[in-house]
């Protein structure tokens, strides 16, 4: 027998391979294949709240093609045909592919060859008869996008009927630098967020936290609502997805981070659909 997976155990070593992991998805309801090109655990953003491990600065090192291919394979042949949900003891209700996600352990557009990555998967899911049942999902912080070999990434993402979870957990540059130690301005990542939902559809995730007891700051409140007053005439997003700590913090800052209330997040949210935005909240 496997370890039992559940939603607070996103190891991406937990089935012994190198670029593929299952997820229970608290945000997608059920198995979440994870794709990880990070394998050095490095990533050009340091979010306090991460759950990675001896997480660096720099970016995702080259893709041995050939074996994504045949972990992919032969991991979704064990989840469709083998003993996968039986060895890891998946309830009966969680035992459907929600989505294939690149994701893992740093930022995966950092990836040299990310296009033709995007590519791969889709073909290999669509063969296994995975796509389009299930949703294909890049979950990226958006830093990246406004480069000319994401963007195309972007565009196969599309074509597999895909779509892009775009981190923003702050529409401040002082947030910015303080919950994702990003040097990017927050002018910057709204222009990427639009380029990315004229490209593919995105959704936005954002990160709710109580760091240093301070709940949600009204002015990181506000900032955000007038952000998204801002940007709606011009970018048509799918849903905001607010969701907050489920798992302990790896990083330095872990001491001082709490989980947000779900009355506050809850709260929040309402703000956010008088706005006209559909929300998620997962607490």
């Amino acid at each position: 027998m496997g370890s039992k997976l559940t939603t607070s155990n996103h190891s991406s070593d937990i089935v012994g391979l190198k670029y593929v992991y299952p997820v229970l998805s608290r945000r997608a309801g059920g198995l979440s294949i994870g794709i990880n090109f990070n394998t050095n655990n490095a990533c050009n953003w340091r979010c306090i709240y991460c759950q990675v491990p001896h997480l660096t600065t720099g970016v995702a090192p080259a893709l041995d093609f050939r074996l994504l291919e045949h972990e992919l394979r032969s991991f979704l042949d064990n989840v469709l045909h083998g003993d996968f949900y039986d060895r890891f003891e998946v309830d009966a209700d969680k035992r459907v592919i929600k989505d294939i996600a690149i994701a893992g352990d740093g930022e995966p557009t950092s990836l040299k060859e990310f296009a033709p990555a995007v590519e791969l998967i889709g073909k290999i899911a669509t063969e296994a008869g995975v796509f389009p049942q299930s949703d294909y999902v890049l979950i990226t912080n958006g830093s990246l996008v406004h480069q000319a070999r994401v963007q195309e990434g972007l565009r196969v993402l599309k074509r597999y009927g895909g779509e892009v979870w775009f981190k923003l957990d702050s529409a401040t540059d002082e947030g910015r630098a303080l919950y994702n130690n990003s040097g990017q301005s927050a002018k910057a990542g709204v222009e990427n967020l639009i380029i990315s939902a004229k490209l593919c559809p995105t959704k936005l995730q954002t990160c709710l936290f109580d760091l240093d007891n301070q709940g949600l700051p009204e002015k990181e409140r506000l900032a955000y609502l007038d952000l998204l007053k801002s940007i709606k005439a011009d970018v048509c997003l799918q849903r905001i997805m607010l969701y907050t700590l489920a798992r302990p913090s790896l990083q330095p800052e872990a001491p001082r981070l709490e989980k947000l209330s779900a009355e506050t997040m809850n709260a929040f949210a309402d703000e956010i659909r008088r706005l006209g935005f559909d929300v998620s909240v997962s607490v």
